[in-house]
């Protein structure tokens, strides 16, 4: 078994490198330089026609799409128990989260950062205001679910939706209000961002001013 990371650091592809370096597996990342538009050259668009990251190769096959990447390597590492068993009675909330984040949140992510793509960029302010009303909504439903002190968002066991959780909150450090704003929610951040695994992904990835 052989894992190659196509990704670009502090973009989607962060939480699938972080999972990966939890795993303890190994893998090569391959860091794409997005100013000058390496997610376009064609010979990323062989492994990945979508032109953009992430982009994991397995066995040299392509896969893509960061949510179903990180359920897959849930799956393909059952040990780690990052994925509620089929039949679980958390499997649910499990499949519930996935799906809210990649597709409620991720996408009102993209608005705000790259505002003028939504309604053009006279609308760009009014595009970025409603992006981030959007990410504040869900924001508030899991500092309410993590009032319990749950340590993680399922519960005492970390999953995959921690890992992309994990990121978004990264994400939010431009908004008007940041994760860090709810106080369960600010808690988790703070408990996800000192696991040695956050960490090393951080530094391996060259990031900044978040940890």
């Amino acid at each position: 078994m052989t894992y190659t990371l196509y990704g670009s650091p502090g973009t989607a592809s962060m939480c699938v490198h972080w999972m990966l370096i939890e795993l303890g597996v190994p893998f090569e990342f391959v860091a794409l330089d997005f100013e000058k538009k390496a997610q376009r050259d064609p010979a990323y668009l062989e492994i990945n026609p979508a032109g953009h990251v992430p982009a994991l190769v397995v066995d040299g096959k392509a896969y893509s799409e960061t949510a179903a990447l990180l359920m897959w390597l849930a799956e393909r590492h059952p040990e780690r128990n990052f994925a509620p068993a089929i039949g679980a009675a958390d499997r649910p909330h499990y499949l519930q989260w996935m799906i809210t984040l990649a597709n409620s949140v991720m996408p009102a992510f993209r608005l705000f950062y790259y505002a003028d793509e939504g309604a053009g960029p006279e609308n760009a302010e009014a595009t970025k205001a409603q992006a981030a009303s959007r990410i504040a909504l869900v924001f508030e439903r899991i500092d309410a679910l993590l009032a319990d002190g749950r340590p993680y968002l399922l519960g005492h066991t970390m999953t995959a939706a921690d890992f992309l959780l994990g990121m978004l909150a990264r994400w939010s450090r431009n908004l008007p209000r940041t994760a860090m704003n709810w106080p369960h929610l600010k808690a988790y951040v703070e408990r996800v961002r000192a696991l040695p695994s956050y960490r090393k992904t951080h530094d391996a990835e060259g990031l900044s001013g978040w940890i």
